[in-house]
């Protein structure tokens, strides 16, 4: 019997999820009372869904299992129809996804904000609160700066920011006088241990940096700028065009997590007594 290419991948992601990630309690409630979601990383590295999702099974009965990648993957696992749900950050690829009829209404759950982290000496002089004006003191700098170059909405951020400084391909750079710009092609944790282990800038979200336990000389340089505002939304994938998602349970996280229930657990997550993520839904 040939197997379509859908009905391998998404069981191999399935079984990628609950290799890498810690299944919330409940699954053995049914057999198919689970949903997929495709996540960014930061979701998963700052310690928010080990948090959140015991929370929404215990009160629906529905468990979660979760595929950790960068956004713009997380939407390529969307495209193909091989998660149920997404809850990623980057509003623009977001909107586009569900303008092309990928996904149901975009919902805002929550935000926190990006910082650039580096070398306590701050060779690079970029101290202070205008991420733009920083990333052109690199630019002219020798400084070394990790990317993560990985579609994630992280580095979606990164590049408008460079953009901003007039630097639209900052890789260039590295082959001219100028910033030493190393793209890993990784998730958040594994960015923050290159730049903690070699000195180096990173942009980082600030729920991954709180949770981040191997800081080396790392300190946060630049942050207070409205342009690192960060938020995160939610995107059922729509069924009228994969009729083998699972709507009806997806749609029950989008409810609950924008719900009070769901928005004070949010607000309940901190590491240290600082709260890593502020809902902010709008209940529609």
């Amino acid at each position: 019997m040939k197997l379509s290419c859908r009905a391998i991948v998404r069981p191999l992601l399935v079984a990628f999820a609950l290799a890498g990630y810690a299944v919330v309690p409940g699954l053995a409630a049914a057999q198919d009372n689970f949903i997929v979601m495709a996540s960014t990383t930061s979701t998963e590295q700052s310690g928010l869904f080990p948090h959140l999702l015991p929370a929404f099974t215990k009160a629906s009965g529905i468990a979660v299992r979760v595929v950790a990648v960068g956004t713009g993957q997380a939407l390529d696992i969307g495209r193909r129809g091989d998660a149920d749900i997404l809850f990623v950050h980057d509003q623009a690829a977001e909107e586009k996804f569900v303008a092309e009829g990928y996904g149901l209404a975009r919902r805002a759950v929550m935000y926190n904000d990006f910082v650039l982290v580096g070398p306590a000496s701050d060779p690079a002089g970029v101290k202070g609160q205008d991420i733009v004006a920083a990333l052109a003191k690199l630019a002219a700098s020798n400084a070394a700066f990790i990317s993560r170059a990985d579609k994630s909405g992280t580095h979606a951020a990164e590049l408008r920011y460079w953009k901003s400084a007039g630097i639209d391909d900052p890789a260039a750079k590295a082959t001219g006088r100028g910033i030493d710009y190393r793209a890993c092609g990784c998730g958040m944790g594994a960015a923050l241990n290159i730049a903690s282990s070699t000195d180096a800038y990173v942009l980082a979200d600030r729920g991954t940096w709180l949770a981040f336990k191997n800081r080396g000389n790392l300190k946060v340089l630049v942050e207070g700028d409205t342009r690192l505002f960060n938020q995160y939304g939610v995107i059922v994938v729509n069924p009228a065009r994969f009729p083998h998602t699972k709507a009806a349970l997806a749609q029950a996280f989008s409810d609950w997590v924008v719900s009070p229930e769901g928005q004070a657990t949010i607000a309940a997550y901190k590491i240290g007594g600082e709260q890593l993520f502020f809902p902010n839904a709008e209940r529609n």
